[in-house]
């Protein structure tokens, strides 16, 4: 490749991205995922389509692919709230085991039963459909203001279950599952859920420790440190102990995520971005991938039969077992079962047979593509009504409060940046009756084009700024605090257990 190919390469690759940026707007006004925008977007730049660019590299597509989620996860562990997240994690991870167990046998009998397909091919159709997908989940779900015990639910599932199924496809390609058998498989699973979310911990929580006590010359650093600790994470966990890459990596970014740690509104807003990206480049590439010329009626048929099998009778059936212990009401579990977006993850996992040489694996890439399509353009836009139909919506969830930390390293101290949002419960509130703990001072409060320094009876409004500066000690206590009145009012905190400040 000369200097003239890559500056050839280059603009292309700006156009598309800027165009895919650009087409985030569109589909957050229709409710869609932005999965379908990207992938028509490959189709129109594949072989079969303007573009003509010739791409069939499955092995490639694999490694990329992973890669990709990887990144994804890691967005999605650190914009997570872990006081959501905490109380249904194991309904999470029942849903991420027994409920992907159940989904895949479902799907198998009916492809093998009903539609006549080879035991193989069966397992792997429901093997590759049955997890839910963490870009999907987290794009979508977080503008659905539903409560945040089955949004944490939905997110811990789909951080949690790549493990499992990815495990499942690999041996059912390689041939060796019938070696392993039933029990084997079991323990294997659980060895690399467990031994995976242990070492995503014991990495998450050494490295709290240490990027606290950081002196970093520069904001933009930070961001990058915590990228390297999610990747060491993934990487240490496959490599050296052999567990699940994607569980070490999504349980360090929770870590990371729960933790105050120095910048942390601009390590999110990186994140965010290389997560955009990683998921613009794996949608666009699986879309290149695949070939609409050899779309056939009858596969699109069968796309239909195994979407409907996992998508309504696999995932509602998965659903209903899995949340049999928690007694959770019938609208959760419906509306849990109908939110169960299937998007990248399938398609990736579809690359494993490709990549193996499977029988037919041709096939099953088609027909997951068309499946992914067709059930995320029906499932998606539907959400938002259903949670409104279902009442499953969080009446609070617009008063939550932004607060970035940055560290004032000489003076034993950190500022705090405070955005208080438009149905914040803050607005209203005197500065007086914040009651922050001794030494702490709002010291700017930005309205509008105007910044000024207040005092007792300054009245915060809403989409003020302020910049709270804390001793170092108390700047947990500091945080709880904000966030209480920004949900409970300047009354937060005077009537018992239901106006205590929790984090």
């Amino acid at each position: 490749m000369d200097v003239s190919e890559l500056d050839r390469i280059l603009l292309a690759g700006a156009v598309v991205l800027l165009v895919a940026v650009v087409a985030v707007r569109l589909t957050a006004r229709l409710g869609l995922p932005s999965l379908l925008i990207y992938l028509g977007m490959g189709l129109l730049l594949g072989e079969s389509g303007p573009g003509h660019i010739h791409f069939e590299d499955a092995q490639l597509a694999h490694a990329l692919g992973f890669a990709a989620l990887v990144v994804i996860l890691i967005e999605g562990g650190l914009t997570t709230r872990w006081n959501e997240v905490r109380p249904v994690m194991p309904l999470g991870l029942v849903l991420a085991t027994v409920g992907v167990a159940v989904s895949v046998g479902v799907v198998a009998c009916v492809a093998h039963f009903v539609l006549g397909l080879s035991w193989q091919l069966s397992v792997l159709l429901g093997a590759v459909t049955s997890p839910t997908d963490a870009a999907a989940v987290f794009s979508v779900l977080r503008r659905v203001p539903i409560r945040p015990r089955l949004r944490g639910a939905l997110e811990a599932e789909s951080g949690l279950n790549d493990a499992p199924t990815v495990l499942l496809v690999t041996l059912v390609s390689t041939g060796e599952v019938g070696e392993k058998g039933v029990l084997s498989f079991t323990g294997l699973v659980l060895y690399e859920l467990v031994v995976g979310a242990l070492f995503g911990l014991l990495i998450g929580w050494v490295s709290v420790g240490l990027i606290r006590r950081m002196a970093l010359s520069s904001a933009g650093l930070y961001p990058l440190a915590v990228m390297s600790v999610a990747f060491i994470s993934y990487a240490g966990g496959s490599v050296l102990l052999h567990v699940s890459g994607f569980a070490a990596v999504y349980v360090t970014a929770l870590t990371l995520g729960r933790a105050e740690l120095p910048h942390r509104m601009a390590t999110r807003s990186f994140v965010d971005g290389i997560a955009w990206l990683a998921q613009i480049g794996l949608f666009v590439m699986l879309g290149l991938l695949a070939s609409p010329g050899r779309f056939r009626l009858n596969d699109v048929l069968l796309a239909l039969v195994i979407g409907i099998a996992v998508t309504v009778v696999g995932r509602f059936a998965s659903v209903a077992i899995s949340a049999a212990p928690f007694r959770l009401p019938w609208r959760e579990q419906a509306f849990i079962s109908w939110a169960g977006l299937r998007g990248a993850v399938p398609i990736v996992l579809a690359t494993i047979p490709l990549a193996e040489g499977v029988p037919q694996a041709d096939r099953i890439f088609d027909v997951v593509f068309v499946l992914v399509l067709l059930f995320t353009l029906l499932q998606g836009p539907s959400l938002p009504w259903l949670a409104g139909r279902l009442k499953v919506l969080d009446e609070n969830a617009a008063h939550e409060v932004d607060i970035d930390v940055a560290p004032l390293e000489s003076l034993g101290a950190d500022m705090l940046q405070v955005h208080v949002p438009s149905e914040s419960r803050l607005a209203g509130v005197e500065i007086g009756e914040l009651r922050l703990p001794p030494g702490v001072s709002v010291s700017l409060v930005i309205r509008g084009e105007h910044a000024f320094v207040p005092d007792r009876r300054t009245v915060l409004r809403a989409a003020d700024s302020l910049l709270v500066v804390a001793p170092s000690p108390v700047r947990e206590q500091t945080v709880r605090r904000l966030r209480a009145v920004s949900r409970a009012g300047r009354l937060a905190g005077w009537f018992g257990e239901r106006g205590r400040e929790q984090h």
